[in-house]
């Protein structure tokens, strides 16, 4: 059988690939899927595509060039390996299966049920709600405290979202105006724009003077950390929930004096850090985390369909790479449709 996928070969060149594999030779713990619909990361996807994330460089490096990229897909299990028990033959199935026409995904990451009547855009699309989830897991949250999330790209979109489900109030920052008008869509009513100087002005203003409880990065951008620290009030809790990766130069000593006299925690809030099943040494897991995702969803606690802006032909993948990178006022999401 003739599999496609995605491809990047090297810094900004990526195209559909394709590959002949044996679809009856799978590994005990291993399923087959037919994929429906894939999603991209726009953070992590791009970050290796354009040569900014160090590892692509490295010899030993996790996505070093050549790089099959994705880990959002939807679809239906077609066979399964004679030791697998996480879904049954004809199960449609959420896993963070690569950007691929037939996916042989392990058991051991992440296979969770797609619910009924839940479109496969949508369901797909979810993947980035669990990336932003990790957000509210890491921060100790009391009453309902005020939260200023940096970035209203779809992860900090959803963040926004994601506080504004359990109580909090939400202070969004992006100096996009489109952004800032698509969070307004879902429901994060109070949104803030400008350059570093006249938002920290108004995040003090819309604050009484004392700045935010929890303040959320997630740009991925190590500036944009010290301009969230400066929002962040006395014993109040940064977190870093973008990856860093660019390098900036600075003044170390700003950061953690701010840190040291204002008694602010900081947290990284990277999922691979939970187990992806429940454990006994860990507080949740990314099975649990998907499952409260997709019960938000299907009651209207968060929304997914207006921040997925295009759905594409795998064959469109350069074009959806580029429209991410460099039209962020129009690209906020991109679903690739298989079938």
């Amino acid at each position: 059988m003739r599999n496609f996928f995605v491809n990047v070969h090297y810094q900004n060149q990526v195209r559909l690939d394709s590959e002949e594999i044996d679809l009856d030779d799978l590994a005990p713990d291993e399923l087959l899927i037919e994929t429906e619909w894939t999603f991209i990361s726009s953070g992590t996807e791009l970050a290796n595509y354009t040569g900014v994330e160090p590892q692509v460089w490295q010899e030993d490096g996790w996505c070093r060039y050549p790089w099959r990229s994705g880990y959002a897909n939807v679809g239906t299990v077609r066979a399964k390996g004679s030791e697998a028990v996480r879904a049954d033959v004809g199960q449609r199935v959420f896993t963070y299966a690569k950007h691929e026409a037939w996916a042989k995904f392990k058991e051991e990451r992440l296979v969770y049920p797609v619910p009924d009547g839940l479109p496969g855009d949508i369901a797909v699309a979810s993947r980035m709600a669990g990336v932003a989830a990790t957000s509210i897991l890491v921060p100790e949250i009391k009453g309902s405290p005020t939260v200023v999330v940096f970035g209203l790209g779809i992860v900090g979109n959803l963040a926004s979202q994601l506080y504004g489900a359990i109580g909090c109030r939400v202070i969004a920052v992006d100096p996009v105006a489109e952004r800032r008008a698509l969070a307004a869509k879902v429901g994060v009513a109070e949104q803030v724009g400008g350059s570093p100087e006249e938002v920290q002005d108004r995040i003090l203003e819309m604050t009484g003077g004392i700045g935010a409880d929890i303040v959320v990065e997630a740009v991925g951008h190590s500036a944009v950390c010290m301009q969230a620290l400066d929002a962040t009030r006395r014993h109040g809790q940064l977190v870093i929930l973008g990856t860093p990766r660019a390098p900036v130069t600075g003044n170390l000593t700003d950061f953690f004096g701010k840190m040291h006299y204002s008694c602010i925690k900081v947290l990284g809030a990277l999922e691979w850090q939970y187990p992806f099943y429940p454990a006994v040494n860990a507080d949740t897991s990314q099975y649990q985390k998907q499952k409260m995702i997709f019960e938000w969803l299907e009651d209207g606690r968060i929304q997914l369909e207006p921040l997925i802006s295009h759905r594409m032909h795998p064959e469109g993948i350069e074009e959806a790479y580029q429209g991410l990178l460099n039209q962020k006022d129009t690209y906020t999401g991109v679903a690739l449709e298989w079938k």
